[in-house]
């Protein structure tokens, strides 16, 4: 895991291109039947936006489709390398789905984003050192003040549509933050998606799953096959944790490595991707109405 010790060959190319991106989207698209021209022809205005909280003003993106509407707010986390050009395309490319998104960079106390740029080799301490000393900087209480901040700011949005439920996803080291931004704004938040997410379970009394019974949300909870192969019995107590909080839950271990959904990642995995993509947008669907 990006927060663990499960390194490996992870491999990350934080300075993957859009054009790239955008490539690996419109062949995803066509295996979907959907005309290239279509995908790229949706329209959606994003603006780098600063976003206050109790520890200073937060750099992060607002993506929201064309026009004069509102719609469902979502709080995107990256990953351990943080706010950076494939997040921007995620943000993008959910807004141009229907929904108010919001891609904030968790290291603004420390550096603005991109806070790597480049290939990051986790095999390297030079590469992974710096990374981990900016992931200490995270606790559960910035990211709890954090999470309040971000929903608040999507709320005071004109393009938000607070009438609406609200949805929150992470990747890596934000799976858990995903978890507990579900916990500590459970008056809004009504779906979370976490992508091989880290330390979910954990023998801390904060773990995440020790979370679920506070929040009202669904969640889809999506497992790497690597992480799962560590920790084989995470799967089923999250499991009996969504079943014991009566929380609706899709608990799933894919063909894939950690970071198969980040484009730029040596995981990265196309068709597992858009697979769980396609659980995301089902669940925002379902749920943030």
């Amino acid at each position: 895991m990006c927060d663990s010790d499960n390194n490996g060959s992870f491999i990350i190319d934080t300075s993957i291109t859009r054009r790239a991106v955008l490539l690996s989207m419109g062949s995803a698209a066509a295996a979907m039947g959907i005309p290239a021209e279509t995908f790229a022809a949706t329209k959606v205005v994003e603006t780098d936006v600063m976003v206050p909280t109790p520890d200073g003003n937060a750099d992060a993106v607002l993506f929201h489709p064309s026009g004069s509407g509102s719609w469902p707010a979502v709080l995107l986390w990256p990953d351990i390398t943080g706010l950076r050009p494939v997040f921007r395309e995620m943000g993008r490319r959910l807004a141009a789905e229907g929904y108010t998104v919001l891609v904030p960079n968790p290291y603004y106390r420390t550096k603005r984003a991109p806070v790597v740029t480049g290939q990051v080799d986790f095999n390297k301490p030079s590469d992974r050192e710096p990374l981990m000393a900016l992931r200490a900087t995270l606790t559960n209480a910035t990211t709890d003040t954090d999470a309040t901040a971000f929903v608040a700011f999507l709320d005071k949005q004109r393009q938000t549509n607070r009438r609406k439920a609200a949805g929150v996803q992470g990747y890596c080291m934000s799976g858990p933050m995903a978890f507990r931004t579900a916990a500590i704004r459970s008056d809004r938040i009504r779906a979370v998606g976490s992508f091989h997410g880290g330390g979910l379970v954990t023998k801390d009394p904060s773990s995440p799953h020790l979370l679920i019974p506070k929040t009202k949300a669904s969640f889809v909870v999506a497992i790497a096959q690597n992480d799962d192969a560590k920790q084989p019995d995470a799967k089923d107590i999250l499991k009996a944790a969504f079943a014991a909080a009566k929380r609706p839950a899709i608990v799933e271990v894919y063909p894939a490595d950690h970071g198969w959904c980040v484009a730029g990642s040596q995981a990265y995995s196309e068709p597992s991707a858009e697979k769980a993509w396609a659980e995301l947008l089902k669940l925002y669907r379902a749920n943030l109405v």
